[in-house]
C-alpha cells in the first residue's frame, strides 16, 4: 500500500469479492483507525504488520478464507495485535484460521470490548489470562474445537455481557458464570458442562438469553432460575434434567422462547404456565410428562409453536385453545390423548401429522382420526332411532345378502378373467383389479405419467369415488422387477409411519403388477430443487430434511427388526399438498434378521448416493443410509448434484462442501440465503452447522459416521437455532464507530 495512504483513517472494502492476500504495506497506513475487510475471499495468514497500526480502533476480517501461518500452530497475528493498544473491536471470525489462541492473547489492552473467533477451528485451551481483558463487553469462541474448562479468572471479566462458546468441546460446571452481574447473553450450547444448574444463575438480573442446550446437566431445574423476570430465551433442551416443573414457571413473564425438550422431566404441567402471555414458542417434547393439557394454555395469547410431542399426556385437548389465534404449530402426537380434536380457530389448519399416535382423539377427517361419536341427549329422538334401526334392520338383513352375493360373483368373475389375480384389502379400499386401475389412468395414458424409474413407472390415478393415486406399474421385462414388488409389498405393509409411502392396495398376477400409493402432489425433493418453476426457502428445506431423517430413523430403530432403505435420494422423496414429505421406492430395501447387523447384495442404488463400503464390497448396514442423507442433505442446501459434470475423480460433492468451511457461501444455494438477508449471519450459521453435519454422515469408515437417532436431534436442535434468528447477535459490519465511542451502536 504506498505511503501516499498515510493519513487514511477509515477503510472499509466489505463485500466486494475481493481475493488475493492482505499486503503487509497496509502497516503503511499508519493512522487507520478503522479496516473492514469483511466478507470478501482473502486467503493467506493474516500479516503481523497489522500489529505497527497503533491507532487502530476497529479490524474486521470476518467471513474470508484467511487462515493461520503453517509455520506455527500458535495464531501470531494476535500476539502481534497487541502493540495495538487502542484496538477496541476484532472480528476474525468465519475464517479456517485452525490454531491454537497464544497466551500472550491475554496481554491485549484493556480497551478491547468486542473480540469474535467463531467457526475459525480454533484447537486447545482458553487462555488462562483471559481475565485481564477486563473492557470487555462481547466475547464470542463459538464453533470451534475448544476443550477443558472455563479458566478460573473469567470471573473477572465484570463487564462482559455477550458471552458465546457454543459448540465446541468444554466441560465443566456452571458456578463460575454467577459472578459475571453484566452478563446478557450466556450461550453455551452444545458443549459438555455436567452437574446441576447452580441456583445462583437465577440470581443474575441481567440475564435476558440463556442457551445451555446439548450439554450433560442433571438435576431438577432451579424454581429460581424460572423466576427470572427480565428472562427472554430460555433453552436446556438435549440434557438430563429430570423431576418436576416448577410452579414458578409462570413468573416468566418476559420470555418468548421457552425450549425444555428431550430431558427428563416428570409429572404434570402446571396450571402456572397459563400466565406466560408473551411466549411464543414453547416446548415439552420428547419427556415424561403426564396429566392433561391444562385449560390455562389458553390463555397464553402469544403462543406461536406448542410441542408437546412424546409425553405420556392424556385427557383431552381443551377446546378453549381455539382462541389461540397466533398459533401455527401444536403439536401432541404420541401421547395417550383422547377426546375430539377442537375445530375452530387456528385447529382449522392443522394437519393429522399433529395428532397421531394417540390413544382415542377423534375429529375431522382430514386429520385422519376417527369421526367422534355424537350422543344425543333427547330421549326422544333416541326411541325415534330405535324404532328406525327396528324397522329397517330386516331390509338391511336382506340387502346385505343380496349385496355379498353379487360381489362375490363379480369378484370371481374378475379373478377368471385375470387369470387368478390376488387382490390386497388393505386401508380403506376394499380391492383394486387390473381393469380398475385401467380406468383410473386413463389407459396409462402419457399425460398422466408421473415419473419413470429402473423397474417401472408411476402414473396418477382417479378411483371410480373421485380419490387420486398413484399407480406404481413394474416393468416384468426388466430383470429384478418382479422381485422389487415382492420386496415393496412385504416392506409397505408390515411399516407404518407418516414420513414413509402409505400403500392404500396391490394388483399382481403373472403378467401384472402394481402397487397403488398415496397420491403426492407436490411431486419429488427433485422437482423443487431443479426446477425452474419451483423453490423451497430454507425453513422448507430444513423441515423436509427432518421429515426424512424421522423416516430414517424409524426404519433403523422403531421396528421390530433394522430397516435399510439402501437407495436414498432426492427423487425418492415425495412431498404431499402440506409440503410433508415421505421417503420412497423400497424396491431394494433390505430387512435384517434377528440379530443381524450387517448384510451383503449385489445390488446397486444410485451412483453418487452410494457409501464407500456399499459400492466396493456390496456391505449392507444402517450406516450406508446415513452416508446417502448426508449427501442428500448437502444436494439440499447446495442446489448442486452429486454426479454435476464439475465433479470428477478429484472433486466430488463431499469435497467440495469440505474445502468451502467454514465460510461455506460460496456452495450455498445462491437463492436461499443473501447477504442483504434479515438475520443474514443467524441464517448463514445454521446453514452451516448442516453442512458439517453432513459431512459427519458421510464419513470415510462407518464407524465413524452417526447414528440417525442423533443426526435427527442435531437437526431438530438447528431448526431450534433457526427459529431463534430474530435474535441473533449485532453484525459488526453494522456498527458505526466515532473518534472518542466507548459503546456499542447498532
Amino acid at each position: 500500500m504506498s505511503n501516499k495512504l498515510s493519513n487514511l483513517k477509515f477503510l472499509s472494502l466489505q463485500q466486494n469479492h475481493l481475493t488475493g492476500i492482505i499486503p503487509t504495506s497496509i502497516s503503511n497506513a499508519s493512522k487507520l483507525v478503522a479496516l473492514s475487510l469483511h466478507d470478501n475471499e482473502l486467503t493467506g495468514s493474516i500479516p503481523n504488520s497489522l500489529g505497527s497500526l497503533g491507532k487502530l480502533e476497529l479490524l474486521n476480517l470476518d467471513f474470508n478464507r484467511l487462515s493461520g501461518e503453517s509455520s506455527s500452530p500458535e495464531l501470531s497475528f494476535l500476539t502481534f495485535l497487541t502493540s495495538c493498544r487502542s484496538l477496541k473491536y476484532l472480528v476474525v471470525g468465519y475464517n479456517p484460521l485452525n490454531g491454537f489462541l497464544p497466551a500472550s492473547f491475554s496481554n491485549h489492552s484493556t480497551s478491547l470490548v468486542y473480540f469474535t473467533v467463531s467457526n475459525c477451528k480454533i484447537k486447545g485451551n482458553i487462555p488462562t489470562g483471559i481475565g485481564n481483558l477486563s473492557s470487555l463487553l462481547h466475547l464470542d469462541f463459538s464453533g470451534n474445537e475448544l476443550v477443558g474448562s472455563i479458566p478460573k479468572s473469567f470471573n473477572r471479566l465484570k463487564n462482559l455481557q455477550v458471552f458465546y462458546l457454543g459448540i465446541n468441546q468444554i466441560r465443566d460446571v456452571l458456578n463460575i458464570f454467577c459472578e459475571l452481574h453484566s452478563l446478557g447473553l450466556l450461550q453455551l450450547s452444545q458443549n459438555q458442562f455436567f452437574g446441576g444448574i447452580p441456583e445462583c444463575l437465577g440470581n443474575m438480573i441481567n440475564l435476558t438469553q440463556i442457551f445451555l442446550d446439548s450439554n450433560n446437566l442433571t438435576s431438577m431445574i432451579p424454581a429460581n432460575l424460572l423466576s427470572m423476570k427480565n428472562l427472554q430465551v430460555l433453552n436446556l433442551s438435549l440434557n438430563f434434567l429430570s423431576g418436576s416443573l416448577p410452579l414458578e414457571i409462570g413468573n416468566l413473564k418476559a420470555a418468548y422462547n421457552l425450549d425444555l425438550s428431550i430431558n427428563q422431566l416428570s409429572n404434570i404441567i402446571p396450571t402456572t404456565i397459563g400466565e406466560l402471555q408473551a411466549l411464543q414458542n414453547f416446548s415439552l417434547a420428547k419427556n415424561n410428562l403426564r396429566g392433561s393439557i391444562p385449560e390455562s394454555v389458553s390463555n397464553m395469547v402469544s403462543l406461536e409453536f406448542l410441542d408437546l410431542s412424546h409425553n405420556n399426556l392424556s385427557g383431552v385437548i381443551p377446546k378453549s385453545m381455539e382462541a389461540l389465534k397466533n398459533l401455527k404449530e401444536c403439536n401432541v402426537s404420541f401421547n395417550r390423548l383422547s377426546g375430539e380434536i377442537p375445530q375452530g380457530g387456528p385447529f382449522r389448519n392443522f394437519t393429522g401429522q399433529f395428532f397421531i399416535n394417540n390413544e382415542a382423539l377423534c375429529g375431522d377427517s382430514r386429520l385422519n382420526v376417527p369421526p367422534c361419536q355424537r350422543n344425543s341427549t333427547r330421549r326422544s329422538t333416541k326411541r325415534k332411532v330405535l324404532l328406525l334401526v327396528i324397522s329397517l334392520s330386516g331390509i338391511a338383513a336382506i340387502l346385505i345378502i343380496a349385496i355379498g352375493a353379487i360381489l362375490t360373483l363379480r369378484r370371481l368373475k374378475k379373478r377368471k378373467g385375470l387369470g387368478g389375480t390376488e387382490l390386497m384389502l388393505v386401508a380403506k379400499y376394499e380391492r383394486f383389479s387390473y381393469y380398475d386401475l385401467l380406468q383410473s389412468t386413463d389407459n396409462y395414458n402419457e399425460s398422466n405419467l408421473l415419473g419413470e424409474g429402473s423397474f417401472g413407472s408411476v402414473y396418477k390415478g382417479i378411483l371410480s369415488d373421485g380419490i387420486v393415486v398413484a399407480v406404481k406399474v413394474f416393468n416384468l421385462q426388466v430383470e429384478g422387477a418382479s422381485t422389487s414388488f415382492d420386496r415393496e409389498c412385504e416392506i409397505l405393509k408390515s411399516l407404518r409411519h407418516r414420513n414413509l409411502t402409505k400403500v392404500l392396495g396391490n394388483c399382481s398376477n403373472p403378467d401384472f403388477k402394481a402397487l397403488v400409493l398415496k397420491y403426492m402432489p407436490n411431486g419429488n425433493l427433485e422437482k423443487w430443487l431443479y426446477s425452474h418453476n419451483h423453490f423451497l426457502d430454507l425453513f422448507q428445506r430444513v423441515n423436509i430434511m427432518i421429515d426424512v431423517a424421522c423416516a430414517l430413523e424409524y426404519l433403523h430403530y422403531s421396528y421390530y427388526t433394522p430397516v435399510v432403505h439402501c437407495d436414498l435420494k432426492p427423487s425418492n422423496i415425495l412431498l404431499d399438498e402440506d409440503m410433508v414429505a415421505s421417503v420412497s421406492d423400497f424396491g431394494i430395501t433390505k430387512m435384517f434378521g434377528e440379530g443381524e447387523s450387517i448384510l451383503h447384495t449385489v445390488t446397486l442404488a444410485t451412483l453418487g448416493y452410494i457409501a464407500p463400503e456399499y459400492g466396493s464390497e456390496g456391505l449392507v448396514s444402517r450406516r450406508i443410509d446415513v452416508y446417502s442423507f448426508g449427501i442428500v442433505l448437502m444436494e439440499t442446501f447446495s442446489r448442486v448434484k452429486p454426479s454435476d459434470e464439475m465433479f470428477s475423480s478429484d472433486l466430488s460433492l463431499k469435497s467440495w462442501v469440505e474445502d468451502s468451511l467454514p465460510n461455506a457461501l460460496q456452495v450455498i444455494d445462491a437463492n436461499l440465503i443473501r447477504p442483504e438477508d434479515e438475520h443474514f449471519t443467524g441464517k448463514l450459521k445454521c446453514v452451516i452447522l448442516i453442512l458439517k453435519l453432513a459431512l459427519n454422515c458421510c464419513r470415510e469408515s462407518p464407524g465413524e459416521r452417526m447414528n440417525m437417532k442423533d443426526v435427527l436431534a442435531e437437526l431438530k436442535n438447528i431448526k431450534r437455532q433457526l427459529l431463534m434468528t430474530q435474535t441473533v447477535r449485532p453484525r459488526v459490519d453494522q456498527i458505526r464507530f466515532l473518534p472518542h465511542q466507548t459503546d456499542i451502536a447498532v
